[in-house]
């Protein structure tokens, strides 16, 4: 997404919500590791609890990411179309 900002001459406000998207789910992906290695660490075998704990984790990246492309349509939308002649 960044390079498309750049390509596209995005405005601050609309980098704003880009970087926040990423970072998101930077953020969230390494919240997610360090979750597994915690119930890695903490009950090596396989338990319901840490399955889940895992899952939920996992969820809050997927999350994430559909925020940071929902962010994405929102705000290359108009741009792209400009650029592909559509507008």
């Amino acid at each position: 997404m960044c390079a498309a900002g750049f390509f596209f001459g995005i405005s601050r406000t609309d980098w704003m919500f880009v970087l926040t998207a990423v970072f998101l789910v930077l953020v969230t992906e390494l919240m997610n590791t360090a979750v597994e290695a915690a119930v890695d660490l903490a009950h090596p075998h396989i338990h319901p609890l840490a399955k889940a704990a895992k899952d939920t984790a996992a969820g809050a990246v997927l999350l994430a990411a559909v925020f940071a492309v929902i962010i994405g349509c929102i705000v290359f939308i108009k741009p792209v179309m400009s650029w592909l002649g559509l507008l």
